[in-house]
Formats: structure tokens, C-alpha cells, sequence
């Protein structure tokens, strides 16, 4: 049974581009997967906390020499990395906040980044774990970073898909709603582009 994972990050629930979006893929998505499973992460409603000093110990010890307290610190982030390795597909909704992610997703990549359980320390440097699966990855911003003067700033999309590629999940699509404060014409052409976007590739 295919298994699709469906992660939004927005702080909004009204009006966001994100999670119209990420939500239209995952129903295209079970349309198309008759008995698929969706699994759904909402990290804004389903806050995760930011790491500790504790919480990084934990992660370096040995499974079999954790502590009782260890293996409680981190339980939350075993359950993530869990339902992603479970997943095939990825879908994550991540609008832009001040040139990059919201910190909820940021929180996210920190809880499921684990050594020995998404990727690996070898001889060669690190190697990702988790190849195989695909992750649709649903951008939206105001203004226009995938080209021209505002492109350097862009630390979203590039930042997403090198963290996935860590990983080792390196088939990443990335559907850019941009442009979306430079008036209602523009808005709602991104939004069609990109709702095009998504039906070719479910």
C-alpha cells in the first residue's frame, strides 16, 4: 500500500496558498492511489520544540544505552522519522517567511535529521538513508525569488531541497506560487500555474 505523507508549516489557516495547494495534491493524490494511506502532519496546529542540549545527547547514544529519560526526550522525533521512512511520497506546503521556511518546519528537519536512522556518517562523508521516495514540495511567496534582482535571497526552496537531498531523497519537485502581493492578476495566474503543475505530477 502506497503511502503519502502530507506536511503543511504555514502559520495560516485562512487564505494560505500553501495549504490549498499541498491539500489539492494529497486529494488528486488519493484519487489516483485507490487504498493508498495519507498521513498528515500539520506542524503549526502539531508544534514540535526546538532542540536541547538533552535532546542531542539523546541522539548520539547508542539505542541500546539510552536512558529511560533519553528514550522519552526523543520519542516525539523517533514517531516523525517513523512516519517518514513509512511514506513514499512526500508532500510539504512551506510558505516563505523572511527569505526562508517557517521555524516550525525548521523544527521539523531538526527532529527527523538523525544519524543512523535517515543518514549516515561513512568514509566518504554522509550518505543519505531515505532514497526512493519522492517529495512534492509546495512553495509560495510574495514577491518573485526563482529569478531576477530578489534571487540571491531565496533561502527556501534551495535550503528544502538540499536538506532532502541530505537525506538522500533526491526526486524533488518544486512548485514555486510566487509573486502572489504583485496584485490580483498576478496572484491568480501563479496560482493557476501552479495548480497545473500539480495535476501533471500526481
Amino acid at each position: 500500500m502506497s503511502t503519502l505523507l502530507h506536511i503543511d508549516s504555514s502559520a495560516r489557516y485562512t487564505g494560505s496558498l500553501t495549504r490549498q495547494l499541498s491539500a489539492a495534491y494529497a486529494e488528486q493524490w488519493q484519487a489516483r492511489n485507490a487504498g493508498g494511506k495519507v498521513v498528515r502532519r500539520d506542524l503549526a496546529s502539531q508544534t514540535l520544540p526546538h532542540i536541547t542540549e538533552a535532546m542531542i545527547g539523546a541522539y548520539f547514544t547508542p539505542a541500546d544505552k539510552r536512558s529511560a529519560e533519553q528514550q522519552a526526550i526523543i520519542a516525539e522525533s523517533d514517531k516523525l522519522v517513523d512516519e517518514l521512512i513509512a511514506a513514499d511520497t512526500l508532500v510539504i506546503g512551506v510558505p516563505m517567511y523572511n527569505f526562508a521556511p517557517p521555524s516550525a518546519f525548521k523544527a521539523w528537519v531538526d527532529h527527523i535529521s538523525r544519524v543512523g536512522r535517515t543518514f549516515l556518517y561513512g568514509a566518504n562523508g554522509p550518505t543519505g538513508l531515505l532514497s526512493g521516495k519522492r517529495a512534492v514540495v509546495i512553495l509560495s511567496s510574495g514577491g518573485v525569488y526563482s529569478e531576477g534582482p530578489a534571487q540571491p535571497l531565496d533561502f527556501n526552496g534551495t535550503y528544502i531541497r538540499s536538506v532532502l537531498g541530505f537525506l538522500g531523497i533526491t526526486d524533488v519537485e518544486l512548485i514555486a506560487a510566487e509573486g502572489v502581493s504583485m496584485g490580483e492578476e498576478k496572484a491568480r495566474q501563479t496560482v493557476s500555474q501552479a495548480q497545473e503543475k500539480i495535476s501533471a505530477l500526481v
